[in-house]
């Protein structure tokens, strides 16, 4: 019984730890850039868009379609940190330990 109390202590704190994560994820915000730093974004820990730069050399109508372009390349920039954000904070919180394949969180 003394090693299920303490199996449960652990995962309460685990859980605390990934409540706390969590949270730190949301709080986070990442900037990403494309087109050498003439398109730029942020994005929150959760992946929402929060800020949008362009520079104004790109508003030629003609230039549309590498705006666009750029602003995925952008955004995509900005979700890879986001996952090797979360990725660290995970080890972190896990104490290293591996979660099963597939198990992505918080996501």
């Amino acid at each position: 019984m003394k090693n299920i109390a303490g199996l449960m202590k652990q995962a309460s704190q685990m859980q605390k730890k990934m409540e706390d994560m969590q949270a730190a994820l949301e709080a986070a915000e990442v900037t990403g850039s494309a087109g050498a730093g003439m398109v730029t974004l942020t994005m929150s820990g959760k992946g929402d868009l929060r800020n949008l730069t362009v520079d104004p050399k790109l508003g030629d109508p003609a230039e549309m379609e590498m705006l666009q372009d750029l602003v995925v390349a952008a955004h995509a920039d900005a979700k890879r940190k986001i996952e090797a954000l979360a990725a660290e904070e995970m080890q972190k919180a896990t104490g290293g330990m591996n979660l099963p394949a597939g198990l992505k969180l918080p996501f």
